[in-house]
């Protein structure tokens, strides 16, 4: 007599082979995998450590943003300087959550035609920025990125008929902690911070750069407002002090 030895695992094989079972067990193991996932963030105040510096844009930085987002800019630089030697070499230093934290929608992505963003801020000066955004070419001649110069040509008309403020109104909605006082003289700040006096500018966002951005006094175009967003990123944040922070808190937390 010959004894028959069963094979492991042969329930298995029966589960494969019934569509039924197959789809109840994948329905339960992703319901499972799920949970353990989400069901943590339900007891975090937030998943993002807070680091010194980091503070909403203002009217006019905003206002760059949107540009910058309606001109299609993300689709060929990234603003996320991934934690590999290469990369900080080239760009700076690696990029930290909590720079983002008030970007909606963020601004990471993955395509790089052109250079990484995140830290391009104050690297150059105004006019260049102006100057390449008006003519690439004439400033790196290998470019292929196309002309913008019509931002110079383009008054500001920020916002929902011209005003930045239920703009604002919406972001504080999804957790951008402005202030009744910043919402209440969001246009007036725009413009001041687009001149050479800054009025109560500072006092509302501090640190924030106030000057012609575009180089033509008295006007407020879409070129100021993009320029001056360029020139915020990655300047808020002492880098690496916030990095050794955000170790420190990784570690208590083990």
């Amino acid at each position: 007599m010959t004894s028959q030895v069963k094979e492991p695992f042969q329930w298995h094989g029966k589960v494969e082979r019934n569509i039924s079972i197959l789809a109840v067990c994948a329905f339960l193991a992703v319901t499972i995998g799920g949970l353990v996932e989400v069901a943590p963030l339900f007891y975090l105040d937030n998943t993002i450590e807070k680091v010194d510096g980091v503070r909403p844009y203002t009217p006019l930085e905003q206002a760059g943003r949107d540009i910058y987002v309606r001109e299609g800019c993300y689709l060929c630089h990234s603003q996320m300087i991934r934690p590999f030697r290469d990369e900080v070499e080239r760009y700076g230093h690696y990029s930290l959550a909590a720079e983002s934290m008030y970007d909606h929608p963020f601004q990471w992505g993955s395509e790089r035609t052109g250079p990484d963003l995140a830290r391009v801020g104050g690297k150059y000066s105004d006019a260049w920025h102006v100057q390449h955004l008006s003519n690439p070419q004439s400033v790196v001649p290998e470019s292929i990125m196309p002309s913008y110069a019509f931002l110079a040509q383009t008054p500001l008309s920020a916002g929902e008929g011209g005003t930045m403020v239920p703009e604002m109104k919406a972001l504080k909605m999804v957790g951008v902690p402005y202030t009744d006082d910043q919402i209440a003289n969001a246009d007036k700040d725009l413009k001041a911070q687009a001149s050479d006096s800054a009025g109560d500018l500072l006092s509302r966002y501090p640190k924030a750069q106030y000057r012609s951005f575009s180089g033509q006094p008295g006007k407020v175009t879409e070129m100021d407002a993009l320029v001056a967003y360029l020139q915020v990123l990655g300047t808020m944040v002492d880098v690496e002090s916030a990095s050794a922070q955000e170790k420190l808190a990784q570690e208590k937390g083990r």
